[in-house]
């Protein structure tokens, strides 16, 4: 769909609040919800007007507290119905949510707490709480906390905050006094603390108003182009503002259904029982599908070499169809006259994955590999990959259906500016960026240069398409003087079905070298044919395994300036996580953590090749 057939929001709405109002008068019989019951498993509907009428229940719970125009709501609940009341309820009231990541470590969730004087918090289960308040850090703002799972028969798990079951506060009667007060925010009030991942050190509380994630709704609704017929699967944490916006405003805006996937271990079986024609999404998850995939494929030469004709023939039917050069020659009437054939046996397959009835499949939060986005929309899924931060609430640029060229993040939306400035980093200007961060005057001054936000990455603009080239400070930079963007090196690794994850150093070392997650099935197969045992701990540190594993990574970047090829690697089967802190919401690797956690590893790497 063409942007100009897309109806703009009415000018009157101006915060969120006014758009949840909009809506739900709009379209108030329509589905708005989706979830999945593990009691009956079913997926069970709720209309707009019916989330509306919850909204309203704890709206008027929330009001009775009196709380002050601003006071922050810390949300820590899974994806679903609940955490859209609590939010809405919040906004409505000119109170301030902190969104907060449900997987995230209880030492993370108490800082966040203590940072944004958070005056309630709303948790899934008493365990949760418990695991918080263990910390033993100080939370003198912190008045109630609801939980929704009740485990205890108790009010107070530990210390002496209240705590009340969800339930139970919902079904009190009202006050004698009624609601003590009614206001309403407006576009300067803070529409979310979101405080941002951290992939160095401790998170920053990105302060966004209504008018900075408003401006952006609008402006991704025109180039986004959503329809009142899509469902969108909701899966990423709406602790993230990618998802806050992307996944949970825009379908309130187009009056679009989102269903909540039970969790991400589940997400096939989600999506075939959803079949969403819109998903926001990671690229971690499109990895994940690509290296089951060429796992698959590995098994079956036939099919290997069926899968590869398919994907270049759809890779420049992509590329005539986006006005993008075609490599090679290939008559377009020949590739036209194969298809159905290639469609049927290898495209429609892989789209099944996917439910089948994907129309847009937006790519965000970090880099897309060019070969997974070449595959992929070779074969039709309609990946359109975008760029933003939380700062900018968060969307700076996305690719459309119609203008679609995976190299890129596509053009910035309407009414942002970009611009290149010193050391190529990309600054940005407009309604959708943020106020600054929360008591850091500091960091926020920091964080501006003449007005423009830094967004620390580089980048390139070529005829309004945006190219990002790395992060200005995730330049590895060798002993030797070379500079090497490790995001590169770790996206071509993670290619091969053997590598799950994969991290690159080499800062002030005389040469690159990673760290990589072994898939174990894939694992088991590679051990077996180097005759070891791959149950035994000992297998990762052969020198046979380590040399096998090597070769493969070097054939993977086998493109790269010889200096920047892996000279050396460690191999572990433990996955990075959100839970072990190695990881983001949003999937990113945390550098510092990781050079933490693998330091006796890489110091005894570097020390046996300098011998």
């Amino acid at each position: 769909m063409s942007s100009s057939s897309v109806p703009a929001l009415p000018s009157e709405i101006q915060t969120l609040a006014d758009l949840f109002a909009w809506r739900v008068a709009e379209t108030p019989t329509t589905e708005a919800y989706r979830e999945h019951d593990p009691a009956t498993d079913r997926w069970v509907s709720t209309t707009w007007l019916e989330a509306a009428q919850r909204v309203a229940r704890f709206t008027e719970r929330l009001s009775e507290l009196n709380l002050a125009r601003g006071a922050r709501i810390a949300i820590l609940l899974p994806n679903g119905l609940d955490a859209v009341c609590m939010d809405q309820a919040a906004l409505a009231l000119a109170c301030t949510p902190v969104p907060m990541h449900a997987l995230d470590n209880p030492a993370s969730i108490a800082y966040i707490l203590s940072d944004s004087d958070a005056t309630l918090l709303i948790v899934d289960s008493d365990t949760q709480w418990s695991a918080i308040a263990s910390v033993g850090t100080a939370l003198p703002s912190l008045a109630l906390v609801l939980v929704r799972k009740r485990e205890s028969a108790s009010n107070v798990v530990a210390g002496t905050v209240p705590v009340q079951s969800l339930d139970e506060w919902l079904s009190r009667a009202a006050s004698p006094q009624g609601r003590a007060r009614s206001p309403s925010p407006d576009a300067e009030d803070l529409a979310a603390l979101v405080y941002t991942s951290g992939t160095t050190g401790r998170p920053k509380g990105v302060m966004l108003t209504h008018g900075n994630v408003v401006s952006n709704v609008k402006a991704t609704l025109q180039r986004v182009a959503p329809l009142s017929s899509d469902v969108f699967l909701s899966f990423l944490p709406l602790s993230h503002t990618f998802e806050r916006t992307a996944g949970y405003y825009l379908p309130i805006a187009a009056g679009s259904c989102v269903a909540f996937a039970r969790s991400t271990s589940r997400l096939p079986e989600d999506m075939q029982a959803v079949r969403p024609t819109i998903m926001v999404s990671v690229p971690r998850i499109y990895e994940r599908v690509y290296a089951k995939l060429q796992a698959m494929l590995a098994e079956s030469p036939a099919k290997l070499r069926l899968f590869e004709w398919a994907q270049t023939v759809g890779w420049r039917r992509f590329c005539r169809a986006q006005g993008l050069s075609v490599n090679g020659f290939a008559p377009a009437f020949l590739d036209e006259l194969v298809w159905p054939l290639l469609d049927r046996h290898v495209a429609r397959p892989l789209l099944t994955q996917f439910g089948g009835r994907l129309r847009v499949a937006v790519s965000g939060g970090a880099a897309l590999s060019q070969s997974i986005a070449q595959c992929f929309l070779g074969l039709g899924l309609p990946i359109v990959q975008g760029y933003g931060m939380t700062e900018t609430s968060p969307v700076v640029a996305v690719n459309g259906l119609d203008d679609n060229d995976p190299a890129t993040v596509g053009r910035a939306l309407v009414g942002v500016d970009v611009r290149i400035g010193d050391n190529h980093e990309l600054l940005v200007k407009g309604p959708n960026v943020m106020r600054g961060y929360w008591k850091r005057d500091e960091d926020t001054a920091r964080a501006f240069v003449d007005g423009w936000l830094r967004t620390g990455d580089q980048a390139s603009i070529d005829s309004g398409r945006i190219r990002i080239l790395g992060r200005v400070k995730e330049i590895i930079v060798t002993s030797t003087g070379e500079k090497i963007a490790p995001v590169d090196l770790e996206l071509a690794i993670g290619t091969d079905p053997l590598f799950d994850q994969a991290y690159a150093f080499g800062d002030n070392r005389p040469f690159i070298a990673c760290v990589v997650v072994l898939n174990r099935a894939e694992w088991e197969r590679v051990a077996i044919g180097l005759r070891l045992d791959p149950d035994m701990p000992g297998s990762l540190q052969a020198e046979s395994a380590r040399d096998a594993v090597l070769q493969r990574v070097r054939r993977l970047t086998a493109s790269f300036p010889y200096y920047a090829q892996p000279r050396a690697v460690v191999l572990t089967l433990e996955p990075w996580t959100v839970e072990n802190t190695l990881m983001t919401p949003t999937l990113k690797l945390k550098r510092n953590n990781l050079a933490a956690h693998f330091a006796t590893q890489i110091e005894g790497l570097y020390g046996q090749r300098a011998r």
